[in-house]
């Protein structure tokens, strides 16, 4: 059995002296040049690019759309559409208008009102070459075509107008609104 000695006096003034000198002080170093301009630089990227994402408008918030408006198709100031896109304004429950695309108001039909009786289930409905109205998705889609009043966009800008009303109310209580596409 062997024994340890144990030291159960307290420690004296030597003994602390001699933790002090163990324990060297820490000198500071100086943070380098190029290691702080590079963080203040990733600090003020990612304030940026938050910044960005917090208060950035984009889709239908952008396109300052009016009430009763729900979307329109191609999107306000849109500058790559191609030349046979569909015109499609989408409008909410109750409304219905028509479409004015440089300055030709195209004829609008309701889908509802078509007589669709004799066709076969599967067989292909042919629709006129005007303004579509969908009472069920309260939609109208104009789609250019060789029987259409306009058979394609050229290339430049256009302008399209849908003038809209609650059905109940009529056209005489219509509002507008207009917006502008390039085609390329």
């Amino acid at each position: 059995m062997s024994e340890h000695s144990v030291d159960t006096d307290p420690p004296t003034e030597h003994d602390r002296a001699d933790e002090h000198r163990t324990a060297a002080p820490r000198r500071r170093r100086r943070p380098d040049k190029t290691t702080v301009i590079m963080l203040l630089v990733l600090g003020v990227g990612i304030f940026l690019v938050i910044r960005g994402v917090l208060v950035g408008i984009t889709g239908d918030d952008r396109a300052n759309l009016p009430p009763f408006v729900e979307s329109v198709v191609p999107v306000p100031e849109a500058v790559q559409v191609p030349n046979q896109s569909n015109v499609v304004v989408d409008l909410e429950s109750g409304y219905t208008g028509v479409l004015v695309i440089d300055g030709i108001e195209i004829d609008t039909i309701n889908v509802d009102e078509l007589d669709l009786s004799d066709i076969e289930p599967g067989q292909q409905v042919e629709l006129p070459p005007v303004t579509r109205f969908e009472p069920g998705n309260n939609t109208l889609t104009f789609t250019p075509n060789q029987s259409a009043a306009i058979t394609q966009f050229d290339d430049g800008e256009h302008t399209a107008e849908v003038i809209y009303w609650k059905i109940e109310d009529g056209r005489q209580f219509a509002r507008t609104f207009t917006w502008t596409f390039t085609v390329v």
